[in-house]
């Protein structure tokens, strides 16, 4: 089977990068999102990319009219679902809205789709079960900014069909990404595998009140010379995702320090609606960054 159609569910700060890039390179893509509010933010967003798109890869003018007419859209999983050859999956970073969502999927999906989660941190065995077709599942991790930080992790699980496995690394690639085959399962992957905890330590500091985030991001990026810092990383992956993520080991731990470190991401962030980037406003406020002022590590 050739994957010709490709639906994208959720359209947050990965699954509508993930839907337009596959889109760019030519797929029929199908935009899923659980209402049409949703949709129309992430059509909002489509426009926006547009531009970035034009300034960072220079696309023209005809290929983004390729790449709308090659988007739809649905808030109905069966319709969204119905011709797909493979779906990637980019719903909450919540195991049991997850399983919930598979479940859903099973359902409807034809029986030759192939699924693909972008989860940041579960593993495929996590919820195989719940896909109902665990030979025809596994992980395809993609980096934010994708069309730029073109990376794509494919991590299967013991009973993860290799040819299904091979067919998505090669996918990967036609879709513009350096595949990543990883050979065992690896909560995080490679790249938060190394990432997370940066980002954790970062959190720590600021609820200990060790630093406030400017200097903290300061110091990384003046003693590693790199372009960013943990806390301007964070606005970009969106609090919401990190927030899940250190809430998911705080209820499995009971760790008092990641508990409270969950406890400050809700109040200071999530309650405020500074979810980072796509609200505008994280630890720094949006289109331009303290971190990108000229003067910012003098």
């Amino acid at each position: 089977m050739k994957i010709k159609n490709v639906t994208v569910a959720g359209s947050g700060v990965l699954g509508y990068q993930i839907a337009f890039q596959t889109a760019f390179k030519g797929f029929n893509v199908t935009v899923y999102d659980i209402n049409e509010e949703a949709i129309t933010k992430a059509q909002a967003k489509f426009e926006i990319l547009s531009k970035k798109y034009q300034e960072d890869l220079g696309a023209t003018p005809e290929q983004l009219k390729q790449t709308k007419a090659n988007l739809s859209y649905s808030s109905d999983l069966a319709q969204a679902t119905a011709q797909a050859d493979l779906v990637i999956e980019a719903v909450p970073e919540n195991l049991k809205i997850k399983i919930k969502f598979y479940n859903d999927l099973a359902e409807v999906a034809p029986v030759h789709t192939i699924f693909a989660t972008n989860s940041s941190t579960l593993i495929p065995s996590q919820i195989a079960e719940a896909t109902k077709r665990p030979k025809q599942f596994l992980a395809l991790h993609f980096a934010n900014e994708i069309g730029k930080h073109n990376t794509a992790e494919i991590m299967g699980h013991d009973h993860t069909d290799p040819a299904i496995f091979n067919q998505i690394v090669e996918f990967a690639t036609n879709i513009g990404m350096i595949a990543l085959p990883l050979h065992k399962e690896q909560p995080g992957y490679i790249l938060n595998t190394l990432l997370v905890p940066l980002l954790d330590a970062a959190t720590e500091l600021l609820v200990k009140e060790v630093a406030d985030a400017p200097t903290i991001d300061k110091t990384w990026m003046v003693a590693t010379g790199a372009p960013i810092g943990p806390c301007g990383i964070l606005d970009i992956i969106g609090i919401t995702t990190a927030y899940n993520i250190i809430k998911m080991t705080a209820d499995a731990t009971k760790d008092p320090l990641k508990l409270k470190m969950a406890a400050y991401l809700q109040k200071e962030f999530l309650d405020k609606n500074k979810l980072g980037v796509g609200t505008g406003e994280g630890f720094y406020t949006y289109p331009n960054p303290a971190f990108r002022a000229k003067d910012f590590l003098k």
